[in-house]
């Protein structure tokens, strides 16, 4: 069975269309017969082979606490995939020493492939040692090629894993990346005891509030490990189970972007804004906000060095925000989206956001990754050269596993039959010189005002945030999708700074979908909002 989504787009900058190539992605279901799903996993590859590594073996996390990141749903096996063949070899971690096996098993580790080394750092699920549930405070380095390699065989395993112990490595829902020789753990943080979704007292949460670098080697049955200065900032870095992506920068560096994530400090919602890494520091971005694909998700990053472009490519997941029917909706119990987006910086460092104009299949790509194709040209950080991809057609690579939900709000009540983790493959193709489509630009990421609705979705009282750069007369209005007005208001002479309005949408027909508009004498804002019973 293959199912194909079609996904035009056309690169350009500011909302004007520049005079450069076309391109579209195309996206292939692949089926590989009694592939195991896995969710929010690790991952490595060697010679097309991919080494699949941790995470769940379920969807999301149940509502029941006794039931929520049980044993039986970890991952006990070390898979390899062959993409082409449609082939799957498989070892359980039986053979391993305890303390691998345990940590092997976690879900959400922290990963990185240097070279043939694949590091796999903390991690969160059971540990029968503790006798509880733990973020692990081991890094382990695998050998890639010869792990691969003695699976398919069905040869022994155990001497390819080496593991060491420190309590910085004790994170979960971060990212390792490398920017140059130095290894960056961006954000994260340390969970320990039982999940409770009731917020009872069975655990202990810890974020990092830190980006961590270090000095990582491996030398015959060693891990060197050299500790640099740490950042730590409690507001901007207070984020776990992001997206981070790798960066060609306006100044031809490499470095990183973190993306969104939860939870912000003031309130329980994920972070709009993002926070650039580089080898000097780091630097947050407040003039940019990401309105789609807040969760981690399957991306991916492509460089354009023509016009000095980064395009960074996100697959769904999870968000606060998606698109109905060309308007931004907000949604403040945060579903699952089937949103493909990308935010391109351009050569002067400006972010926009861009919604692709076809979606994905299902309510997919939360803890799913993307795997790139191993013969494309890349930098060092594995973002692919755009312009150094001769072919017309060009494998970009495919979206694996992941949490496939059967609708976009299970969280309130999941009991384990909503969703699951995805064993679907999906191929990504990039076609040069496709008909001209262009991405919808997200007004939002045009817009000062940085407006916001909540409740959302809500009882009929509401707040309606926004921000203005001077003095303003500010038209509010909220209407239903038949065009009937339900509030018009004209507030003269608005101070600069942050606004808060708050309205009561006490309607007598059964509308349950309403639009609130902010307008100023330079800008104008729509927000779907949604009214439960």
């Amino acid at each position: 069975m293959h199912l194909r989504l079609v996904l035009l787009f056309t690169l350009f900058s500011f909302g004007i269309q520049a005079q450069i190539q076309d391109y579209s992605i195309i996206i292939n279901k692949k089926n590989i017969p009694q592939l195991q799903g896995v969710q929010s996993f690790a991952f490595a590859q060697y010679n097309g082979k991919w080494l699949i590594v941790g995470g769940r073996l379920d969807g999301l996390h149940r509502r029941q606490p006794w039931a929520t990141f049980d044993s039986a749903g970890n991952n006990t096996l070390i898979s390899v995939i062959d993409p082409q063949s449609l082939q799957t070899w498989s070892a359980p971690l039986t053979s391993l020493p305890i303390p691998i096996q345990e940590q092997l098993s976690a879900t959400n580790p922290n990963f990185y492939q240097d070279g043939n080394i694949l590091y796999y750092m903390g991690g969160y699920g059971y540990s029968p040692t503790a006798g509880d549930h733990i973020t692990h405070n081991k890094l382990t380095a695998i050998d890639v090629q010869e792990t691969i390699d003695a699976i398919i065989n069905g040869n022994a395993i155990e001497s390819y894993f080496t593991q060491i112990s420190d309590e910085d490595f004790a994170v979960c829902g971060g990212h390792l990346e490398k920017v140059y020789s130095t290894f960056y753990l961006v954000g994260g943080h340390r969970f320990d005891g039982r999940y409770n979704p009731m917020n009872n007292p069975t655990f202990t949460q810890v974020y990092t509030n830190q980006i961590r670098k270090f000095n990582l080697q491996k030398n015959g049955n060693t891990i060197q490990v050299e500790k640099l200065p740490y950042f730590t900032d409690e507001d901007n870095l207070h984020r776990r189970d992001f997206n981070v992506s790798e960066q060609i920068l306006p100044n031809g560096q490499q470095g990183l972007i973190a993306f969104s994530g939860v939870f912000r400090t003031d309130v329980d919602l994920p972070f709009l804004n993002s926070v650039r890494i580089d080898s000097t520091g780091y630097y947050v971005n407040n003039s940019f906000s990401q309105y789609y694909n807040h969760y981690h998700c399957a991306n991916l990053g492509i460089y354009d060095s023509t016009l000095n472009e980064m395009h960074s490519l996100f697959f769904g997941g999870i968000a606060q925000y998606y698109d109905s029917l060309g308007i931004l909706t907000q949604n403040n119990n945060v579903p699952f989206v089937k949103t493909i987006a990308r935010v391109t910086v351009d050569a002067m460092g400006n972010m926009t956001e861009y919604k692709l104009p076809v979606e994905m299949p299902d309510y997919l790509g939360a803890g799913a990754e993307f795997i790139l194709n191993p013969i494309l040209p890349y930098y060092e950080n594995g973002v692919i050269q755009l312009n150094n991809c001769i072919e017309d057609t060009i494998h970009l690579g495919h979206i694996f596993g992941g949490i496939l939900s059967s609708a976009a709000n299970i969280f309130w009540t999941n009991d384990g039959t909503q969703s699951s983790a995805s064993s679907d493959l999906y191929e990504v193709l990039l076609i040069k010189d496709s008909p001209n489509s262009i991405h919808a630009l997200n007004e939002q990421c045009k817009s000062s005002l940085k407006m916001q609705v909540y409740p959302n979705p809500s009882k009929g009282r509401i707040s309606i945030y926004f921000q203005l750069n001077q003095k303003e007369n500010v038209q509010v209005t909220i209407y239903d999708m038949g065009g009937k007005i339900i509030a018009n208001e004209y507030k003269r002479n608005l101070h600069a700074g942050e606004q808060i309005l708050r309205y009561t949408i006490d309607d007598d027909t059964t509308q349950e979908v309403y639009l609130v508009t902010i307008q100023t004498s330079s800008e104008k804002v729509t927000q779907r909002i949604i009214l439960e019973p």
